[in-house]
C-alpha cells in the first residue's frame, strides 16, 4: 500500500504565538484542534483519529472530550521530539488510506517557555533506554541540545571550512521572513549579519542567534483522503510523499557513532525515500520548510536532501540563496527561528498555506513544498502537492 497522491491536509490551525500563553496545554491543544477542523470545513463529529507527540501532554481521550468528538476509530503517538512532526502526518495519512480512519487530526500543544524548557539542563532518572543513552554524558554536564548540536557543527566547520558567518546567514535569512509575517513572535524585527555575531555565545561554535526560540502554543492539522478533501472548504495539500527515518548507531539528539559526524544520515534517509515515493527531485521543490532549531543543521540539511553537494550549503546560502526570490526560500514564515517553535508543526502548516498560496510569504508558482521535521534525532519529512 502507498499512501502517495491518496490523501491531504485539508486544515490547518494555530493558536496565537507567545512567551506565556496564560492557559494550560489542553486548552492550547483544543484551541488549534478546533480551529483546523473549522479551516476544514468540517466540525469535531467528523473526526474519528487523533496523533500527537509522545512529548505531549494532552491524551488523546483529553483532546477528544474537550472538543466533543463521540469517538475515535484512530488514535497514536510519535517518538524523538520534533522528529515526530511530520511522523504524525505519516501516520495519520497512513490510518486514511487504509480505512482505520476518515479525519484525523494532528496536534501539538504545550508551553515550552513558561513551562518546562526543553533546552535547560536537568537531572534525568529515567530507567529506559533512552536514560541509558543520556547516562554516558549527563554526569560529566552535556546535558542540553546547544551542547550536542554543538560538537558536531564544530566537526562541520572542521570539514567543510563552514564559519560562524555561514551559521548567522542562516538567522538572518529566517528573522528576515519573520519580520514580515505578522503571526510571527519576532515580526517586525529583522538582524543583521552583525547582531548575529555580536549575540552572545551559547556553547561554542553556538550564538544566542544561532538557537530557536522557546514559545507557548499549538499547531494542528487536519487529514483525510484527497477525494473528500477536494470536496472541502480549502484547497486540499496532497501529500506526496511521507517517510520516517533513522541512521546507523542512531541515538537520541546527537548521532556521535554513525560514522561521520559532519553529517545526518537520517535526513538522508528520508530524503532518498521521499523522492523515490513522490517521484520528485530537489530540483521541482519552489520552497523548502527545513527545521531550523539550531542553524548549522540547515545547512547540513540542504547537503543531506540533495539540493547541493557535501560542504557546498554555505556557498549555496549566500547572497541571499535561502531568502525569498533566492534560489531555494527557506521557511518564508520565518521558521522555529523567527515565528515560533512548536516542534515544526508550525512549518507543516507553513507549507500547507505556500501550496494554497495564502501565505503571507508567498513564493511565486508553488507546486511542491518539502517539508523536514527535528534533526539530529529519529526524524521525519513530507513533500506537499497543489492537487491537479
Amino acid at each position: 500500500m502507498t499512501i502517495s497522491g491518496k490523501t491531504a491536509i485539508a486544515g490547518i490551525g494555530a493558536t496565537e504565538f507567545s512567551k506565556e500563553s496564560g492557559r494550560s496545554e489542553l486548552r492550547l491543544a483544543a484551541e488549534a484542534c478546533l480551529a483546523a477542523i473549522k479551516d476544514a470545513g468540517l466540525s469535531p463529529s467528523d473526526v474519528d483519529g487523533l496523533v500527537t507527540f509522545t512529548a505531549d501532554s494532552n491524551s488523546e481521550i483529553a483532546v477528544q472530550r474537550e472538543l466533543g468528538i463521540p469517538g475515535l476509530r484512530f488514535f497514536s503517538r510519535v517518538d524523538y521530539g520534533g522528529g515526530a512532526a511530520c511522523g504524525t502526518v505519516a501516520h495519520a495519512a497512513m490510518a486514511v488510506a487504509s480505512g482505520q480512519a476518515d479525519v484525523v487530526v494532528c496536534y501539538r500543544a504545550f508551553n515550552e517557555r513558561s513551562g518546562h524548557r526543553f533546552g535547560q539542563a536537568s537531572p534525568s532518572s529515567r530507567a529506559d533506554s533512552t536514560g541509558l543513552e543520556f547516562s554516558w554524558h549527563l554526569p560529566y554536564g552535556f546535558a542540553t541540545p546547544a551542547a550536542w548540536v554543538a560538537m558536531q557543527a564544530r566537526r562541520y566547520m572542521h570539514e567543510y571550512g563552514a564559519t560562524s558567518e555561514d551559521f548567522g546567514r542562516v538567522a538572518v535569512a529566517m528573522r528576515k521572513h519573520a519580520a514580515t509575517n505578522p503571526a510571527a513572535w519576532f515580526h517586525g524585527r529583522p538582524i543583521t549579519l552583525e547582531e548575529h555575531q555580536a549575540s552572545r555565545w551559547i556553547v561554542d561554535p553556538l550564538h544566542l542567534l544561532d538557537c530557536c526560540q522557546e514559545s507557548d502554543g499549538g499547531v494542528a492539522v487536519v487529514v483525510t483522503s484527497l477525494e473528500r478533501a477536494r470536496d472541502l472548504a480549502q484547497p486540499p495539500a496532497v501529500i506526496e510523499a511521507a517517510a520516517q527515518g533513522t541512521g546507523p548507531d542512531q541515538m537520541m539528539m546527537f548521532g556521535y557513532y554513525t560514522g561521520d559526524l559532519a553529517a545526518l544520515p537520517a535526513m538522508g534517509a528520508v530524503g532518498d525515500q521521499l523522492w523515490r515515493r513522490s517521484g520528485l527531485t530537489p530540483a521541482d521543490v519552489q520552497t523548502a520548510i527545513l527545521y531550523d532549531h539550531f542553524t548549522p543543521f540547515v545547512l547540513v540539511q540542504l547537503e543531506e536532501l540533495g539540493f547541493c553537494g557535501r560542504g557546498e550549503a554555505r556557498d549555496y546560502i549566500r547572497d541571499g540563496g535561502i531568502e525569498l526570490g533566492g534560489r531555494l526560500p527557506v521557511n518564508p514564515n520565518g521558521g522555529q527561528l523567527g515565528e515560533a517553535y512548536i516542534h515544526g508543526m508550525n512549518g507543516i502548516a507553513e507549507g500547507v498555506r505556500q501550496v494554497r498560496g495564502t501565505s503571507v510569504n508567498q513564493v511565486p508558482d508553488v507546486r511542491n513544498v518539502l517539508v523536514t521535521a527535528g534533526t539530529g534525532v529519529p526524524t521525519s519529512g513530507l513533500v506537499l502537492g497543489a492537487a491537479g
